[in-house]
């Protein structure tokens, strides 16, 4: 039997019990493909392949455009001010002590940008365990705006990675700022059409259409985002990301879009990804060193996230500030980006790379059974209030 038949069908099962896996085991489902797809590698029944790469490329791209739409920018917009103040000294807070950290304990420097990283991808687990809190809605928020600087941040590292400290980089940066900007001249200009013809969003995306024409225009805007991305030379995570919040803020009418591009990802390209990633650990390099160093990294970032939390200690009080600082450490995703995107580069070796997803892993189930024993606590009376 040849390997590509080998590889189709093992990736054909994966898809097919890691559902009843994640259930059995009370896990995120993408632990236990990550899991997964580290065990058969280690059988050999999973090899380097183009086309599982570019399957794997295109389920995390697809990721980010999912992880877009959950951003609203004109909810963000109508965010209270004092909010918006204390989440960005949250943020510099969390920037100042990971730069801190390096420094302490002689990290590489590119862990200036790994520790701070946040994603909102996995918060939306913790909503579907507990249920809708008020310090969780707070968290999404704020993460919005941290995974915002998290993915510009992934974009300066991809420039300086190809071009080093040079004047393209500068150059890169520039074209970086300058799409930006004409992308918020471009959500404005839309917003006004939209304003003068309310009825245009319903004719581009109608809610109920036999040819699935908001799924058609949303994905030739995705690929479309993503050949605009390649010819600027930027990273293309970027593209996918405003996509998705192009989508939600514009479209918000249609609420199944989301519930119509979710199935396909999930259900096979995220997986892929994935797959791909737990394919990329060997497991029998797994040793006490690699594990503690992951322990370490993961309890770090954790508290790192408790502590710069504290701004918020006013309005969460005790309990639900440290809930608050635990939901946001788990940039599962883009720690790998940034982890698979430093090795790419040669700025860590193998073993770095490894310890980095097994920590995205090892970080995530920390998270996911420790804010559900923090929110069975009971503390002071007042910090349920």
């Amino acid at each position: 039997m040849s390997a590509e038949i080998i590889l189709m069908i093992t990736l054909s099962v994966i898809l097919l019990i890691s559902p009843y896996i994640s259930n059995a085991l009370k896990l995120p489902i993408s632990m236990v493909e990550i899991l997964l797809g580290s065990i058969a590698a280690s059988l050999h029944l999973l090899h380097e392949n183009e086309m599982f790469k570019i399957l794997a490329e295109v389920g995390f791209l697809y990721l980010m455009l999912l992880a877009g739409m959950e951003v609203n920018l004109k909810a963000l917009i109508k965010l209270d001010k004092k909010i918006i103040k204390k989440g960005l000294m949250f943020l510099f807070l969390l920037y100042f002590l990971s730069i801190l950290s390096v420094i302490v304990f002689k990290f590489s420097i590119i862990f200036i940008a790994i520790l701070p990283l946040i994603s909102i991808g996995l918060m939306l687990s913790i909503q579907q365990e507990i249920g809708k809190q008020p310090w969780l809605d707070l968290a999404i928020t704020i993460g919005v705006i941290g995974e915002l600087l998290s993915i510009l941040v992934l974009t300066i590292l991809s420039g300086y990675f190809g071009y080093g400290l040079s004047k393209e980089l500068l150059l890169n940066i520039g074209i970086l700022f300058g799409f930006l900007f004409i992308l918020g001249i471009g959500f404005v200009l839309f917003r006004t059409l939209l304003w003068w013809y309310p009825n245009l969003k319903h004719s581009l995306m109608p809610v109920y259409d036999k040819y699935h024409q908001d799924v058609r225009i949303a994905m030739s805007l995705f690929f479309i985002m993503i050949a605009v991305m390649m010819i600027l030379h930027l990273d293309v995570v970027l593209g996918a990301f405003v996509v998705g919040m192009f989508l939600t803020t514009f479209f918000d009418h249609n609420h199944n879009l989301e519930h119509k591009l979710a199935p396909f990802g999930f259900g096979f390209l995220i997986t892929i990804f994935f797959v791909h990633v737990g394919s990329s650990i060997d497991l029998k390099a797994i040793n006490f060193s690699l594990l503690r160093d992951a322990l370490f990294i993961s309890f770090l970032m954790i508290i790192l996230r408790v502590i710069s939390s504290f701004v918020f200690f006013k309005e969460l009080k005790l309990k639900n500030t440290i809930l608050f600082g635990f939901s946001l450490s788990m940039p599962l995703t883009l720690l790998i980006a940034t982890a698979t995107l430093a090795y790419q580069n040669k700025t860590i070796d193998s073993y770095w790379y490894t310890v980095l997803v097994l920590t995205s892993v090892v970080e995530v189930a920390i998270v996911m059974i420790s804010v559900k024993v923090i929110n069975k606590l009971k503390f002071q009376k007042k910090d349920s209030k």
